[in-house]
C-alpha cells in the first residue's frame, strides 16, 4: 500500500497547509494512508492541532519518541518516529513531494520512497466555493492597498523638474510601497516585494521600483498579499500616470486592455491556456508590438499571460507557452503587459475563476489611466 508524506512547516509550504488547514511554523508529520489523515504534533502544538487541523487523528511526537526510548534508542530522531509510526500503520511505501528533505529520506531505511512530481496534491488547483471566497478575500485586500498607492500619487505635485512632490519632498518608489504595505498590514494581509515600478523599471517586470516617481510618466503598481488568516494569495496589477500620458503610452494602455478582455472572453473548460497565451501574442504583433530584444533589453510581451492562484502565489495551472488545459474551478490570473524602454510599460492585472462556459472576474479595482 502506497501511502503519501509530507514534512514541512505550513508556513511556507502550501501543501502541508492545505492538507492540515493551521499554521505551524516549524516542520511537523502529515501522512495519507488508507484514506486516511495523520498529523503527528509537538506537545507545543498538540492541543492547537486537535481543535483546528483538518485530519482525521493527531498523534503525539512525545508518545513515539517515549516508545523508542523504551525499545534502547537513547534519543530517538525524526527518522525513527516516521518509521515507528509507519511499523504501526503498516506502511512500506510513500510518495513524497519534491522538496521533501533528501537526508532525511536517506535515513529512512526499509521504507520504499517515491517522488511525486506537482501537483503533489492534485486537488489544490480545483478549487471549491469556500475557496474562491478566500481568494476574493485576499484580492480585497489587494484592493485596498492599491487604493492606498492612487490616494498618495493624487495627493502629490509635480514640481519643474518634472517629479512628484509630497509634503515638500520628492515621492519615491519606497514610499507608496510603504503606503500599500501598511494598508494592507491595517486590513488583515502580509504584501512582500510589492512593486511601483516607474518609467523604464517598469520595463522588468519583476523590478520593484526604487527611487524618486515622476509625472506623465507609466508606473506600473503590483500588488500580491497573503492573508493572514487563510494563507490564500491576491494578485493586482494597474498601470497609472500622474499627470498627461503621452498618446504613445494610450495607445499601449488600450490595447493592453483589449488583450485581457479578450483573454477573458476566451477563458472557459476545456480550452488550452497555450492558445490563449499565442492568440494575444498575435493580437499585439497585429497592433505592430513586436516581442524581442532591442539594444540589450527585452522589449514588448515576454511573459505568461496568467498563473494559477491559490495558497501559492504562482501555480499551476498556467496560461503561457506550456499547453495546460483549463478546468472548471480553476483561478488563474490574466496580465497581458506591454514594454518598451523609453515609451513606458504597461500591465493590468486581474483574476479569473474558470467556469464551464466562460469565466468570472473576481477583481472589482476599476482600470484608470491617468490620476
Amino acid at each position: 500500500m502506497r501511502a503519501r508524506l509530507i514534512i514541512a512547516d505550513s508556513e511556507q509550504d502550501a501543501n502541508m497547509l492545505y492538507a492540515t488547514r493551521m499554521f505551524v511554523p516549524d516542520p511537523f508529520i502529515w501522512i495519507e494512508a488508507r484514506g486516511r489523515t495523520y498529523a503527528v504534533m509537538s506537545d507545543l502544538e498538540i492541543d492547537r492541532a486537535r481543535k483546528a487541523a483538518t485530519v482525521d487523528r493527531v498523534l503525539s511526537y512525545a508518545h513515539y519518541q517515549q516508545r523508542l526510548k523504551r525499545e534502547g534508542i537513547r534519543q530517538p530522531r525524526f527518522s525513527d518516529v516516521i518509521k515507528c509510526i509507519f511499523r504501526e500503520l503498516r506502511i512500506r511505501r510513500v510518495e513524497v513531494p519534491v522538496t521533501f528533505p533528501l537526508g532525511l529520506a536517506r535515513k529512512l531505511g526499509g521504507i520504499r520512497i517515491s517522488v511525486k512530481p506537482e501537483p503533489f496534491l492534485p486537488e489544490r488547483e480545483i478549487k471549491s466555493s469556500s475557496e474562491i471566497a478566500r481568494l476574493a478575500e485576499a484580492i480585497r485586500l489587494s484592493e485596498h492597498g492599491m487604493q492606498a498607492a492612487i490616494d498618495v500619487l493624487r495627493s502629490s505635485q509635480v514640481d519643474r523638474t518634472g517629479y512628484l512632490v509630497r509634503r515638500k519632498r520628492k515621492l519615491t518608489a519606497e514610499d507608496v510601497q510603504g503606503a500599500i504595505n501598511a494598508a494592507i498590514a491595517g486590513a488583515g494581509g502580509i504584501a512582500a516585494h510589492t512593486i511601483v515600478a516607474c518609467g523604464n523599471q517598469g520595463c522588468d517586470p519583476h523590478e520593484r521600483g526604487h527611487g524618486p516617481l515622476r509625472a506623465n510618466t507609466t508606473i506600473v503598481i503590483d500588488i500580491f498579499p497573503r492573508h493572514t488568516k487563510t494563507g490564500y494569495f491576491g494578485d493586482l496589477t494597474r498601470t497609472v500616470v500622474r499627470g498627461r500620458a503621452s498618446e504613445a503610452v494610450r495607445k499601449l494602455y488600450a490595447v493592453v486592455g483589449m488583450a485581457q478582455d479578450f483573454a477573458f472572453k476566451k477563458i472557459r473548460a476545456g480550452v488550452d491556456g497555450k492558445d490563449i497565451h499565442n492568440a494575444i501574442q498575435t493580437l499585439f504583433m497585429n497592433y505592430g508590438y513586436k516581442t524581442g530584444q532591442r539594444n540589450g533589453y527585452m522589449q514588448g510581451f515576454f511573459h505568461g499571460t496568467g498563473h494559477g492562484l491559490g495558497l501559492d502565489l504562482h501555480e499551476r495551472p498556467r496560461v503561457s507557452i506550456v499547453s495546460d488545459i483549463l478546468k472548471a474551478g480553476h483561478v488563474v490570473t490574466v496580465e497581458p503587459g506591454l514594454y518598451y524602454r523609453g515609451i513606458g510599460a504597461v500591465r493590468l492585472e486581474d483574476v479569473a475563476v474558470v467556469r464551464k462556459n466562460g469565466a468570472h472576474n473576481l477583481t472589482r479595482f476599476p482600470k484608470r489611466l491617468e490620476i
